[in-house]
């Protein structure tokens, strides 16, 4: 990556400043943990992965919540993350972070601006998927994020057939070390 990415100090340092609550800078720490293991982990199976990128994406996926918990966090975030002039992998990882990704149509409704909110890269989908493994700071199974997905979307919203897609591609990325995570 050729931007300067921030030190995890300095994420943290402004998840406070944005005025993120303890508990969603608790959150975000877990899913970077989570998401460096992953990093890691593909990175020995020879993926070529930016582990600092996935680390401070991590740390700051959630900045948007610092100004509303709904989905729309995720834009809120972006604009944070814009305005205090982070390097755009970490926008992009703070935008594309929420469900298993957004498709422009399904952002149109939401009253984001039309665009794909679906991860790209290796480090945008292991945030993405990290997240979803973690709820609060308690690692979950997936299995549990869709039937939450379930209960709150309905069964037949588009974002469980993304989630379950995620789970498999990070199953097969992963192999047998997904018992590990």
């Amino acid at each position: 990556m050729n931007e300067r990415l921030p030190s995890r100090q300095a994420a943290i340092k402004l998840l406070k400043q944005s005025g993120s609550s303890p508990r969603v800078i608790q959150h975000c720490k877990t899913v970077a943990k989570l998401a460096v293991k992953i990093a890691k982990i593909l990175q020995k199976r020879g993926y070529k992965v930016d582990i600092k990128l996935v680390e401070i994406g991590a740390l700051l996926h959630d900045i948007g919540r610092s100004k509303t918990h709904s989905v729309n966090h995720a834009v809120a975030g972006s604009r944070i993350a814009e305005e205090s002039f982070l390097p755009e992998p970490v926008t992009r990882i703070i935008e594309r972070h929420v469900g298993a990704g957004i498709p422009p149509e399904e952002a149109e409704k939401l009253g984001w601006p039309k665009k794909s909110y679906m991860p790209q890269t290796l480090e945008e989908r292991i945030v993405n998927y990290a997240d979803k493994l973690i709820e609060g700071t308690h690692k979950v199974s997936m299995r549990q994020t869709i039937a939450n997905f379930s209960r709150k979307m309905g069964k037949n919203h588009p974002a469980i057939g993304r989630l379950k897609a995620l789970d498999e591609e990070f199953q097969s990325l992963l192999g047998e070390s997904k018992c590990r995570l």
